[in-house]
């Protein structure tokens, strides 16, 4: 069962669209916290996948980054939500498809 932390970052996750990105420390900073890794260790645990879109949370400096199915599966389902991705992992164009809160 979830934790209260993690279902605050699953909820917040949820309310990134299909088509955007954001990053570990954007959700860190929506919930008030510094501690960016946190946010990674609770969507390294999410339960509820693909409801709770995880492969839409990135790296700060627009690298794709890890995945619980593997990151040439998170790419797939980033690209197929129309987000360009360069052969070294880097988002294209990653400020205009950031979502912030």
């Amino acid at each position: 069962m979830p934790t209260e932390f993690q279902e605050q970052v699953y909820a917040l996750t949820r309310k990134v669209p299909k088509g955007k990105v954001t990053t570990y420390a954007d959700l860190a900073h929506a919930l008030g916290i510094a501690g960016y890794r946190s946010v990674g260790t609770a969507l390294g645990k999410n339960p509820d996948i693909p409801a709770t879109p995880c492969h839409r949370v990135v790296k700060s400096n627009g690298h794709v980054g890890q995945y619980a199915f593997n990151t040439p599966k998170k790419i797939a389902l980033l690209r197929s939500e129309g987000i360009k991705i360069g052969a070294d992992g880097h988002i294209e164009n990653f400020e205009l498809v950031r979502h912030k809160f």
